[in-house]
């Protein structure tokens, strides 16, 4: 019913507070002001006096002798002590000290003249969580805590709803998922998490810049899905009546832009695929795919490594990071020094597995899968050398790769998109170019030397396509566009696509992917 009111306005708190909120319009107090304008954030006024204690004592502010600033933020802290109160403002850095006094502190809108002195709305009026402006003067108390005097305080938000209570705290992980915004309200460490996101999504960016690619924007809804085994999500247009599909990729439309002339471009944005949720998973995500004519993949290789580093200079000033949140629970600390460790897929095979699969027949290695793994004994029957293969990597291999790792040379049956590689004997062994970047035992990229031959990519596509008829919901349509376009000529390309939300996993110590993610996917709440 759209008449039934939420479950939130019958609690305590609401109801006082919303009472309190209707006798503070009555003393003509407004508690939604337009405007208001600090001076100085909390972290600047602490920044400005780290290296120097002389701030003035609370005498001198209150004769307007100290340093006078501006300052808005969060009540979250208050504390009556006879003439004066103490309080907390919280703005998005940093906490401070306030000092309310009963002559001195005015109240914004409050009549000087009226029965409620300011001191005493303070006490009886504001609450935790209500949002504050603050003009005063800085000065040091006794035991030496930075506090600001407050001569005029502005009620700049009257909050309906209490913060998580004080000592516990915002525990539960799926609270602090849900209604991401207590989270960031309670726990500065997240509030540093998604700062240091936003920090590297600017180094990427400049990177990037420095390369001379240029940021564009492609479509996220599509006629077709393309660019990535997965299944979509599907939609409806009304207007023109036509069902179409959230990208999985970004790939199929930055390589018409090359086509167009294009030589280095790159786009962040959404991608979204119809798949499972867990620590690495959701499925809605950010990707990086990048794009420069005339490199292969050996170019990119390079260029991830470079860029990986640049991240961790920037944002630590060292290549070694640590990381807390592995399975066994130990501390690692992840090198990304340039250059990293470079093993074909067959390579690590041997190498993390101990098992050569050139020694192997097809049979042998489906044996292996059925016994020591949990994959569809149906699949593994029917799936040719190269997915078998590629499996036998992703379950005996993928998670040992901790440090940072390239994995080349993939069958030519993991991707439909990409060149087949230049030694012959690789390619008559049905290889192609195409390397994965690994971190902590999870994919950070995928990356290859781009397919730009149009008879080869059609008929990959047709394969896909006719596995997508045969009931696999991950194969690709046949996208007739897009070969058309190639058919136009696409020069010589390497093509790169990065997860932003796993490396942000790396350089923020984050245990999950709905960690770094405001607000990740969350089932509807019952009742």
């Amino acid at each position: 019913m759209t008449d039934e009111l939420p479950h939130y306005h019958k609690q305590e708190d609401f109801i006082n507070r919303t009472r309190k909120l209707s006798e503070i319009r009555e003393l003509g107090v407004e508690p939604y002001p337009h405007t208001f304008t600090p001076s100085h954030s909390i972290t600047d006024v602490i920044t400005a006096y780290e290296e120097h204690s002389e701030a003035g004592d609370s005498e001198q502010a209150a004769e307007a002798t100290t340093d006078h600033v501006t300052i808005a933020g969060r009540l979250v802290l208050f504390r009556a002590m006879g003439k004066n109160a103490f309080g907390q403002l919280q703005d998005e850095g940093d906490k401070l000290q306030i000092m309310f006094n009963r002559d001195l502190t005015k109240v914004e809108g409050l009549s000087p003249d009226g029965e409620v002195r300011p001191l005493k709305f303070i006490e009886k009026k504001v609450d935790l969580g209500d949002l504050l402006g603050i003009e005063g003067h800085v000065f040091r108390t006794h035991k030496g805590e930075l506090t600001i005097y407050a001569k005029k305080v502005t009620l700049l938000c009257k909050s309906l709803l209490p913060l998580p209570e004080k000592h516990s705290g915002l525990i539960d992980k799926q609270v602090r998922y849900r209604k991401r915004w207590l989270d960031l309200i309670s726990n500065k460490p997240v509030r540093d998490l998604f700062r240091t996101r936003s920090k590297m999504m600017h180094i990427i960016r400049t990177f990037l810049s420095e390369y001379e690619f240029l940021e564009v924007e492609t479509p996220i809804l599509q006629n077709l899905y393309g660019g990535a085994e997965a299944r979509p999500f599907s939609t409806h247009i009304n207007a023109i009546d036509q069902d179409m599909f959230m990208r999985i990729s970004l790939e199929i439309s930055l390589k018409k832009l090359l086509v167009g002339g294009m030589e280095r471009i790159y786009e962040i944005g959404k991608v979204f695929r119809n798949e499972g949720i867990d620590k690495t998973h959701n499925p809605e995500f950010t990707m990086l795919e990048a794009y420069a004519t005339y490199w292969d993949y050996n170019d990119l290789m390079t260029f991830l490594e470079r860029l990986v580093e640049r991240i961790a200079l920037e944002l630590f000033g060292e290549c070694k990071i640590p990381y807390t949140h592995a399975e066994d629970e130990r501390e690692i600390i992840v090198d990304v020094t340039h250059p990293w460790k470079r093993l074909t897929m067959k390579e690590s095979i041997k190498e993390y597995a101990g098992i050569d699969v050139d020694t192997l027949a097809d049979t042998d290695i489906r044996r292996i899968l059925e016994n020591e793994t949990e994959l569809d004994p149906k699949w593994l029957a029917k799936s040719p050398r190269g997915l078998l293969i590629a499996s036998l990597f992703d379950e005996k291999v993928c998670d040992k790769l901790i440090q940072p790792t390239h994995i080349i040379d993939h069958p030519i049956e993991t991707t439909p998109l990409c060149k087949p590689h230049r030694e012959k004997a690789k390619r008559e062994e049905g290889l192609v170019e195409r390397f994965e970047s690994f971190l902590l035992g999870k994919e950070l990229c995928n990356a290859y030397s781009e397919l730009n031959d149009p008879e080869i990519q059609r008929e990959l596509l047709v394969q896909q396509a006719k596995k997508k008829e045969a009931g696999d919901l991950e194969a690709h349509p046949l996208d007739e566009e897009f070969i058309e376009a190639i058919c136009q000529g696409m020069p010589p390309t390497a093509g790169i696509g990065i997860g932003i939300d796993r490396l942000t996993m790396l350089f923020t110590n984050a245990a999950s992917i709905r960690d770094v993610l405001y607000f990740p996917l969350m089932r509807l709440e019952q009742g």
